[in-house]
Parts: C-alpha cells; structure tokens; sequence
C-alpha cells in the first residue's frame, strides 16, 4: 500500500506552494544581495553587542545572530557534510524477527531504520517504530517487508537547504546519501538538518544527565559537553581566553570542538594552553557528548618561614 508523501517518484510542488522562509535562502530562488543584506545585518549587530554606547546594541540578542549566521552559512553546506558516515549506520536485516527487531529499536535509541536484503547497499525500504509496535500483543504473523517505507535517496553534493526542503515536501525523516554507483555513502535524518541551524537537539530518547559535572576520586571531572561554560568555570575558575571569549564559545563541548577543529573521536586527547587537558569519553560523528577533564597543577603555595 502507497503512503502518502513518500513516493520516491513524487515532484515537488511549483509555485506559490513552494514559497516561505526556506525559498528565501534556496540556491536556485535566492536574490543575491538577499544575503548579502542579511550577512551585512548580522555583522552590523555584532559590531553594535560590542558598543556598550549603543542603545540599539541589544536589537539582535546573540542567539538571533547566531541563527542567522547558521542559516547563511548553509548555502555552501551539502548532504555529504552533515551526513552520519557509512560505518556508523545502523540498519536491521529484512528477515529479522519482531522480537528482535524491537530489541534492536530499543538498544539504538532509534525510532526509524532502514532496511537490507543481503548487504547495506541493498536497502529495501525504512522500519518505523510504531509500525512494529502495533504488531505487539497480536497472534498475526509477522512480515517486515509490507510495513517498508521507502526512504529518500540523495546525491551527496544535494545542498542541505534543498534537502531539508525535500523532506519536508515528502514528509520524510530520513534520507540515505548514495554515491554515484548506488551505493550507500551515509544517512542524514530530519533532526540531523535542524540542528545544523539550531544546534543540539534532545530528544525523547536522550539519556538525562544526572550530573553534568561529576568530580572523580583522582580530582579528575567527567563532564557533560552541553554544560555552559560559565557552569564550567564557577567549578574550575576562569579557561577562556580573550579570542575563545570573543568567539562567543558557550559550551564545554563547543571548547573542545574549537581546540581540535573537528569533531574528536572517543580516546582522543585535546590540549587547552592553560594545561588543561580534555578526553574524550562519547561522541558520534556529529556531536561531542562527555568528557574526562584534567586540571592543571596548582603552583604550590610558598611555604612560610
């Protein structure tokens, strides 16, 4: 049976159906001096937050400048930058049992995944979670492949404003980037696209953090990389630098982030000059989640005659 909004055939509608916020910032539809005004704006209000004397400095908050930016900063951004690489997708076997399929739904953390015959680059279609749910408490066999969605397929070049504008025509959440042989390069989900404007997001399925810092028994902190730098510094006293403070760096993560350059693996150590040094304890191919924090050794007080 055919779902609507997710036939891979579907067009996307022309016209004024496809005005609004996103057509704006479109590739193909965008004016050019829109963004040039835009990005003109941005910087107008960051040289205006730096002006005590300016009673309009306030006009756009830090979080509106930061959005802005993000938006902008997309037009050169693709599929293939925001994509969670081959490695780390997680698919389930079509011939798997509902038992275990729901198990595996369970354990990720996942409430879509796509579907193989043989191999990954054999994908069938995508699981929803609530379509395997629905066959809890029935004496109805179970087949996996009626309940298949078809998931959306992507050049990685696709630019993601145009992207996130497919799906949300198709009403799709899920969307797999294929190379130009067919086969699977990664995966990019709806929430993957918002954060790039919005940044982090927590779902339902995120674990809370009790403590988002902890201090071992060897003065070493385990530290959630959402937690605010200034929480931060209350604990361990001023880290930032005049240039990390100017880059308006909010989060322990978006410090480490800034440090390595890149998105750090799990084991990988990175350096702040203060000494202090940062391991990393969890994270994925787009986000930074914990980190085991040694302090710099104290100067050790003059002693007094």
């Amino acid at each position: 049976m055919s779902r609507p909004g997710t036939d891979a055939n579907e067009e996307p509608p022309s016209g004024s159906r496809g005005k609004g916020f996103l057509s704006l910032f479109s590739r193909r539809r965008a004016e050019p001096g829109l963004r040039h005004s835009i990005a003109a704006l941005v910087k107008e209000a960051d040289d205006a937050a730096g002006d005590d004397a300016n009673p309009h400095a306030s006009e756009l908050d830090r979080q509106e400048r930061a959005l802005l930016a993000n938006v902008l900063r997309l037009r050169g951004i693709t599929a293939d930058d925001v994509m969670i690489p081959r490695a780390d997708i997680v698919a389930m076997p079509v011939d798997i049992s509902l038992d275990e399929a729901l198990a595996m739904m369970r354990r990720e953390n996942h409430s879509r995944m796509p579907v193989y015959r043989d191999q990954l680059d054999d994908i069938v279609g995508m699981i929803h979670v609530k379509d395997l749910i629905a066959y809890v408490g029935t004496s109805e066999a179970f087949r996996m492949e009626p309940l298949l969605r078809q998931p959306l397929m992507v050049a990685p070049q696709l630019p993601v404003l145009d992207l996130l504008l497919q799906m949300r025509l198709r009403h799709v959440h899920l969307a797999l980037v294929i190379d130009e042989y067919g086969g699977i390069d990664g995966l990019v989900t709806i929430e993957d696209l918002i954060e790039t404007i919005v940044g982090d997001i927590s779902d339902e399925h995120d674990e809370p953090t009790v403590s988002m810092v902890r201090e071992r028994p060897d003065g070493t902190l385990d530290v959630d990389a959402r937690t605010p730098v200034a929480a931060f510094e209350e604990k361990v006293g001023p880290v930032l630098t005049r240039e990390e403070r100017e880059a308006e760096i909010e989060t322990v993560g978006g410090l480490v982030f800034r440090l390595a350059g890149h998105v750090p693996t799990r084991g990988e150590i990175v350096t702040h000059e203060s000494g202090m040094v940062f391991r990393i304890l969890d994270s994925d191919a787009r986000h930074i989640r914990r980190v085991r924090v040694r302090l710099p050794p104290r100067e050790a007080a003059p002693q007094q005659a």
